[in-house]
């Protein structure tokens, strides 16, 4: 099977050091594979997308000699695919919909990993309305996958997740279940990502059994953090990567996550040396490692 990698921003602001670890590690797995890497805007939350920053960030990349394969696909544009996942899912009885405020779930829930755990407020009400959101109804769901960093990750969906939404109150479609029908509909078969997103895996492996999808491999790198601890983000003001300082960040990067320092100086020249000597297993088994850059 050919080895198909990909790289999925959120075009929320510009490319930050964190989001650089996380490319480079895609691109460097891909191509040490003598596989295929690509790029997805993962814009289906519009109301978080900042006008510009998709265009900078594969700016950001072409700069940082980090090239892609075939033609960049944009979620936005993606909705009917997404609609036909999400009546498959209805077929099969496991959608209902919800018409829980956040405040709500958050006033009556127990809090796992990631927030409020859904309590199955509406699972068996008759919701009358237009506004609403439609959630997955998980039943038994306990998930268990290899990943090729972190290791054994074992998950009850059901306890510490609960009900998770698909489609949200505003008729935007979910994270959650875009990214299972994009990484499918793309031949994806390994995802290289940041640990912030290693608790998502589990529900995202459990659509991708219930819609007959393919379940990739993953490897999650350590989350770059600032000196308080804080995941690198727009949130944290992390400033956006500059193309003058290329090959000093990528080396940086590749310190990050354990590699050696290569020779080279042109970016592209940097990368290609440094794909010849990856190795997976050299990448720090954490969740997040403090960086100053």
């Amino acid at each position: 099977m050919t080895y198909v990698g990909r790289f999925a921003p959120s075009p929320t602001g510009p490319l930050h050091f964190g989001s650089l670890v996380a490319a480079v590690a895609s691109w460097l797995d891909a191509r040490a594979a003598g596989g295929r890497w690509i790029v997805r805007i993962e814009d289906v939350d519009t109301t978080r997308t900042v006008p510009g920053a998709a265009d900078e960030i594969l700016r950001a990349l072409e700069a940082f000699g980090l090239t892609w394969d075939g033609e960049v696909v944009w979620q936005s544009r993606r909705t009917a695919l997404y609609d036909a996942a999400l009546q498959a899912l209805r077929a099969q009885r496991r959608v209902f919909a919800c018409q829980c405020s956040r405040k709500e779930i958050a006033d009556s829930a127990a809090h796992g990993p990631e927030g409020a755990i859904y309590p199955g407020t509406c699972r068996e009400k008759m919701v009358r309305g237009t506004i609403f959101s439609e959630r997955l109804r998980v039943d038994d769901a306990v998930i268990t996958f290899e990943d090729r960093v972190q290791g054994r990750i074992t998950q009850d969906v059901a306890r510490e997740v609960g009900d998770f939404i698909l489609k949200r109150r505003d008729a935007l479609h979910a994270y959650q279940l875009a990214v299972v029908v994009d990484d499918a509909e793309q031949g994806v078969t390994d995802v290289v990502r940041g640990a912030d997103l290693l608790q998502s895996t589990a529900r995202q492996i459990l659509l991708q059994r219930l819609l007959g999808l393919p379940t990739p491999r993953y490897l999650h790198v350590p989350v770059a953090a600032n000196a308080r601890g804080e995941k690198l983000s727009k949130q944290t003001l992390a400033p956006g990567v500059g193309a003058a300082r290329a090959t000093d960040l990528l080396r940086s990067a590749l310190a990050f996550l354990g590699q050696g320092k290569p020779a080279a100086d042109a970016p592209a020249d940097l990368l290609a040396e440094a794909a010849r000597a990856w190795r997976a297993a050299r990448i720090p088994r954490r969740l997040a490692q403090v960086v100053a850059v």
